[in-house]
């Protein structure tokens, strides 16, 4: 008989790890921001490829998610009273381009930022290889992502994508900075596309600590305190999806959201 001490005593190690985590004093701000950015640089986690949906990390979902996403993004935009323009279209947090290869054959220009040079090389090999789209890569600090704003240019896009993102991110008011920044580069008939990891009933209080143990679930949000926080932020949200489990996780909502009149 196989003997499974060894498994039940990592469970229990991990276990507590987790409660650690989440009991333990909240870390700063700024210690979360660099050990983001710490994350997301190295490139030393064996799952790093799969956390940044390259086509090698998930190869079994790589082609799904993006057709999944722009299939769900036309289906959500017939609740408004125009058919949403994809001209210039921004994703935010490209990663290997799962969403670029479905989203960028239908626009005049895309234009995808990340934190990793190395990501934006492939997302942008990636889409290249299916459409002559014009392809914008823009690396940003995690520190400063507002520098995006200048580099691209104010009220120049037409769909801002921010999708397997927010929950990544290292704080409710990180979430908050992008918000502002979509609005920003936002035109007046503009629209984000917008996936946060929301919690219900069953769900414990979010981790305070170790970003590189618990990046899929860092920033998550009560589904009416995201849509009160988008209008507190200069948005209109237009519907809500909820997907409570897909192959890649589970608790995803899904939000249109268009600029304040």
């Amino acid at each position: 008989m196989k003997d499974r001490s060894g498994d039940a005593v990592r469970r229990l190690r991990a276990r507590g790890r987790d409660v650690l985590d989440r009991i333990g004093p909240k870390f700063s701000e700024q210690r979360v921001i660099a050990e983001a950015a710490k994350y997301w640089s190295a490139r030393a986690d064996r799952a790093w490829e799969g956390n940044s949906h390259w086509r090698d990390g998930i190869p079994d979902q790589w082609e799904q998610v993006g057709r999944d996403h722009f299939a769900l993004f036309g289906k959500l935009a017939r609740v408004l009273d125009r058919e949403p323009a994809i001209g210039t279209v921004v994703e935010w947090g490209s990663g290997g381009g799962a969403n670029a290869v479905a989203f960028a054959p239908h626009a005049d220009r895309f234009i995808a930022v990340d934190v990793v040079q190395a990501s934006l090389d492939e997302c942008e090999s990636r889409t290249r290889a299916v459409c002559e789209t014009p392809f914008l890569p823009v690396l940003i600090d995690v520190a400063d992502p507002e520098e995006a704003i200048e580099r691209i240019g104010p009220g120049s896009c037409d769909l801002f994508l921010c999708l397997y993102v927010i929950e990544l991110l290292p704080s409710q008011e990180y979430a908050r900075r992008i918000l502002d920044i979509a609005a920003e580069l936002l035109g007046p008939s503009g629209v984000m596309f917008v996936q946060i990891k929301y919690r219900d009933n069953a769900d414990r209080a979010p981790h305070k600590r170790n970003y590189a143990r618990n990046l899929a679930s860092q920033t998550i949000f009560p589904i009416d305190a995201f849509w009160q926080l988008a209008v507190a932020h200069g948005f209109e949200p237009e519907v809500v999806s909820l997907v409570p489990r897909n192959d890649l996780d589970h608790n995803y909502a899904y939000l249109l959201l268009t600029p304040s009149k």
